[in-house]
């Protein structure tokens, strides 16, 4: 969750380049950067991965899983080379964010298609995580209805999912004007907590079914469709999904700057990369793995709330309550680089404006004297960011559609291109090289599937607006 270098926009002036040789209280080791990349990495997306290997096969689901975290490991080290510039081994300046990355090497023209791709992926995951909150709200009291009433009752609550979207909307208008929340040091603490605790038990759960039937469900074919075109499509958007899970790009460089050297801050890096990518490969493929193997054709496109698990009750019931607890802030902090960005670039642009620049304090009631600060500007802002945010997750509130639309939309600029394109240029690889052409290839292949996994999550999403 720790994606703080976003705060710096793609189209203002970037934070000025810091000498290698500068002192700075960097203390990190080979282990904090390994939680670092895990707790930014592993999020509600894990949830689709049983659904996306479903709809693989025992073969294509697994295969998809090891080759796009071999992709996330080409891309990483190639980034951590890209840390120190000219030079990787040498290089006077630290380059300490992805955006800074990109503008150093490859220009500035080339850092605001960047930056694009970035906010929009960073509000993506805005309207993904107000869907994934509604309805982990909504399978809370499904599973206490089914609890009272018995599986076979009608606990729908279909016609609640908006008002939870409503709901989660209005708590983060007020969350969103508490200041310097995506600094604190809680959070991602909590992230850490929620994320291993809500995935653990959908593993655990899908784990005690197998046992509980004694067979292993599911075919290397995947589950069926209608027929050959809808299946194509549905092939697509797995990887969709599967892509939306994987990549850390845009925060490895903040991570590597807070490590120690010697030894090379790109050792240290290099080697957590690896760590932390095999601790997520296992962990993905036994959560899809043992997903499908619990439920087969029937595995539900979020694990923990499409009710394949009826009991124990409060055992779903929590692992819902700790992915909105995730959730919550989870949205602020990939927020605040969009705010950040919006309100800095309006308070330069009109510096003498009261509306931008003043506070002011209110005392709250039955408070004891705390006073809040609010600014004008902040509050109509981020309000509109909220409100539009929650308005188009009432209209699109599909999770796996949407998952694969955001995964494959950032997977290649962000996670492939241009890792490659700062690689080439640093290293000045000579044209039709060997090394040139194996990274060009690397890059057209990565494109193509990305190019055929949005096709295929929009071809879902309409399709499902449409039903």
């Amino acid at each position: 969750m720790d994606i703080k270098e976003n705060n710096e926009s793609p189209v203002l002036k970037p934070t000025e380049l810091q000498l290698h040789d500068s002192v700075s209280a960097r203390t990190g080791t080979l282990w904090t950067a390994v939680a670092h990349i895990i707790t930014g990495v592993i999020g509600a997306g894990v949830l689709s991965l049983a659904w996306a290997t479903a709809e693989l096969g025992w073969i294509g689901g697994p295969a998809a899983l090891i080759a796009f975290a071999g992709v996330t490991l080409v891309s990483a080290f190639l980034l951590s080379d890209c840390y120190l510039f000219p030079d990787a081994d040498n290089g006077p300046l630290r380059l300490n964010s992805y955006s800074q990355a990109v503008k150093v090497y490859l220009g500035r023209k080339n850092q605001i298609v960047c930056g694009v791709f970035v906010y929009i992926s960073l509000i993506g995951v805005g309207v993904a995580y107000t869907i994934v909150t509604a309805t982990c709200i909504r399978a809370i009291f499904r599973s206490n209805c089914y609890h009272r009433k018995g599986q076979n009752a009608t606990c729908s609550y279909g016609d609640k999912n908006n008002y939870f979207m409503l709901l989660f909307g209005v708590l983060q208008i007020f969350m969103s004007q508490i200041p310097n929340f995506h600094n604190m040091l809680w959070l991602s603490v909590v992230a850490a907590i929620m994320s291993f605790a809500y995935s653990s038990i959908g593993l655990g759960l899908a784990f005690d079914r197998i046992i509980e039937k004694l067979q292993i469900e599911g075919s290397v074919k995947g589950s069926p469709a209608e027929n050959r075109g809808a299946k194509v499509w549905l092939v697509f958007q797995a990887l969709g999904n599967i892509a939306f899970s994987y990549p850390f790009s845009i925060i490895l460089l903040e991570i590597q700057d807070t490590l120690r050297s010697p030894p090379a801050e790109k050792q240290t890096m290099k080697k957590a990369s690896t760590a932390a990518v095999f601790i997520t490969t296992f962990f993905y493929l036994c959560c899809g793995c043992f997903g499908y193997a619990a439920f087969g054709d029937a595995t539900p496109g979020n694990l923990l709330t499409g009710f394949g698990f009826y009991e124990p009750f409060w055992l779903v019931d929590f692992a819902n309550a700790c992915i909105v607890l995730h959730l919550v802030g989870g949205y602020q902090v990939y927020s605040q680089p969009i705010y950040a960005a919006t309100e800095r670039g309006i308070t330069e642009r009109y510096p003498q404006n009261k509306f931008s620049t003043k506070f002011y304090g209110f005392k709250l009631p039955l408070s004891r004297g705390v006073t809040v600060r609010l600014n004008p500007m902040r509050l109509c802002l981020r309000t509109m960011y909220v409100v539009i945010i929650t308005g188009v997750s009432m209209l699109f509130p599909y999770f796996n559609e949407v998952l694969g639309v955001l995964g494959a939309l950032a997977f290649w600029p962000l996670a492939v291109y241009f890792p490659v394109e700062m690689c080439i240029l640093q290293k000045k690889i000579p044209v039709w090289t060997r090394q040139w052409i194996l990274l060009r290839a690397f890059s057209l292949i990565c494109l193509l599937v990305s190019v055929l996994a949005l096709v295929g999550s929009i071809y879902g999403l309409v399709g499902a607006k449409l039903r």
